[in-house]
């Protein structure tokens, strides 16, 4: 049976989690509350503390890690030595974002354009990829890099936004963005953690890459509701966080994950995933 060992196991890796219960593997997942801990056993996975000193891998150990960086990888500095020790880790996989590409004026990107991060947040994601990239390497382990587009599903889409008054339609000339559902982020882990074969860089984005605006109007239409006016980019109110994800445009390749799940996505662009949230979230 095969294990896996979560970091961080929030939105983006329940569904990775339930998936491997489902099929018979073991989970294993860290903690730093006794709230969390009561919710991951509750689900049948085992909680360990997140500065736990003593744990051994299980035989074919997958490792799955999730925070976003703030001063360096979280995991990589309490768990780098520990790592280091193991003898039946398998596979480790890291869910980056595709900011480690930077600014490409909205051009199309693939896993072999350089990566020229502009924003803090793409450089501390590209240095914990090589981070993990070189341990990997050192414990003959396989290394999954899942560079991620901006990330939605039930309960974190659009429709929602929409809903609880949060959504806004700011426009800036030639910025596009690429999403990936949370769904077929699922789907790539999966798939990586069961390849033996598989190795290296991935990009999740759906097929149909957009400006941000056009996908709060495919909710509204969908909820029957009048969108949010329209707001300027260089005269819109917003904090510096928000403003900063308008400084890089691109279009986000993803031939390549598609070839390692074998299939089309479950939701190829945000019309077809806004459509089937709206049985849940409409």
């Amino acid at each position: 049976m095969a294990h896996l060992l979560v970091f961080g196991p929030g939105y983006t890796a329940t569904p990775i989690m339930e998936r491997a219960i489902s099929e018979g593997w073991s989970v294993t997942a860290t903690y730093r509350d006794e709230e969390k801990k009561s919710n991951l056993e509750q689900k049948g996975i085992t909680a360990i503390p997140f500065d736990a000193d003593a744990y051994d891998c299980p035989p074919e150990t997958h490792i799955l890690i999730t925070p976003t960086p703030k001063d360096g990888c979280p995991i990589f500095k309490q768990w780098e030595s520990w790592s280091e020790q193991q003898n039946n880790i398998s596979s480790i996989n890291y869910l980056s974002s595709t900011n480690v590409y930077g600014d490409h004026g909205g051009d199309w990107v693939d896993e072999e354009t350089p990566t020229t991060p502009s924003l803090k947040r793409g450089k501390l994601r590209l240095e914990a990829e090589r981070n993990w990239s070189d341990l990997a390497n050192k414990i003959g382990a396989r290394t999954g890099l899942f560079r991620l587009a901006g990330i939605y599903g039930p309960g974190r889409n659009a429709l929602v936004s929409l809903q609880k008054g949060k959504a806004r339609r700011i426009i800036k000339d030639g910025q596009i963005f690429s999403r990936t559902h949370v769904t077929d982020i699922c789907e790539a882990v999966w798939a990586f953690m069961n390849d033996s074969n598989a190795n290296g860089v991935f990009n999740l984005a759906d097929d149909e890459p957009c400006a941000p605006h056009l996908v709060i109007e495919e909710a509204a239409e969908l909820l029957g509701v009048t969108p949010p006016p329209l707001e300027n980019f260089e005269t819109a109110e917003m904090s510096e966080m928000a403003r900063s994800f308008y400084m890089e445009s691109k279009r986000v390749r993803n031939d390549k994950v598609k070839a390692l799940i074998g299939k089309a996505f479950h939701y190829p662009n945000y019309k077809v995933g806004l459509r089937e949230l709206l049985k849940t979230d409409g």
